[in-house]
């Protein structure tokens, strides 16, 4: 019975941080930030990707899994089958954007919707590298030009839903940053809020010359021009499209 005792108990355990063996670190409400300047991460091309799959009921999903683990221990160590987008499953379009100010006092975004892409040699250094619209396993993923860090004083990646029924809760979406060096930082979008529209994920900021990242996971109802105003970018917004498939 020790064997299992410390099986479950062990499985029960939490941890916000990477290790040798997963070489990520993952920012939580309890540790929020870490600072890629420390990391030795802060030159380079910084890799920021956004992805997601869906889920069935949640319901669903607590009612069987108490009784298998009990009847199939070892199940625990077998990761869950997805099901994909199905008629039975809310189709979602998230978008990965970000928000820059840059030294020179020059704002805008970065985004899917308006074809912003930006750019990665020249301001503002940050470049979208194209619109996935049905949850492929590769995601979304924006690029930072690090190596003019300098001229960056801050960014917000955000996620909003396109033009669709909201469902953040329908979906396991989490963003990864890839630096040039060091571990990944891991942001998983795990907060309940089935009516928002948009999210933002998290922030970097040229602190005295130190690159501070900031989990945020703030989910707000409106879209970019309410990101906006929550984390004061004065920008002037109107309605977008997107291009049919």
């Amino acid at each position: 019975m020790a064997f299992w005792d410390n099986l479950f108990r062990g499985s029960a355990a939490q941890f916000d941080s990477g290790s040798a063996a997963t070489n990520s670190i993952e920012l939580t409400k309890r540790r929020p930030t870490v600072s890629l300047t420390k990391q030795g991460a802060a030159t380079g091309n910084l890799r920021v990707n956004l992805s997601w799959r869906m889920r069935t009921s949640d319901i669903e999903g607590r009612s069987r899994q108490g009784g298998r683990l009990l009847r199939h221990p070892f199940k625990l160590f077998q990761p869950d089958v997805v099901q994909a987008h199905t008629q039975g499953v809310v189709n979602v379009d998230l978008d990965l954007g970000c928000l820059y100010e840059l030294t020179d006092g020059s704002k805008g975004v970065v985004q899917p919707l308006g074809s912003f892409f930006g750019s990665l040699n020249e301001p503002p250094y940050v470049r979208l590298s194209g619109d996935d619209r049905f949850g492929a396993p590769s995601g979304e993923t924006i690029f930072v030009n690090l190596d003019h860090r300098d001229e960056i004083r801050r960014l917000l990646f955000f996620v909003y839903i396109y033009d669709q029924t909201p469902a953040f809760d329908r979906t396991h979406a989490h963003c990864t940053l890839y630096p040039s060096n060091g571990p990944r930082v891991e942001i998983e979008l795990d907060e309940r809020a089935p009516q928002a529209r948009s999210c933002a994920v998290f922030s970097v900021e040229n602190v005295k010359g130190e690159l501070v990242v900031r989990r945020e996971v703030k989910f707000v109802y409106g879209f970019q021009a309410e990101l906006d105003r929550l984390y004061g970018w004065g920008l002037q917004w109107g309605r977008g499209y997107k291009s049919r498939v």
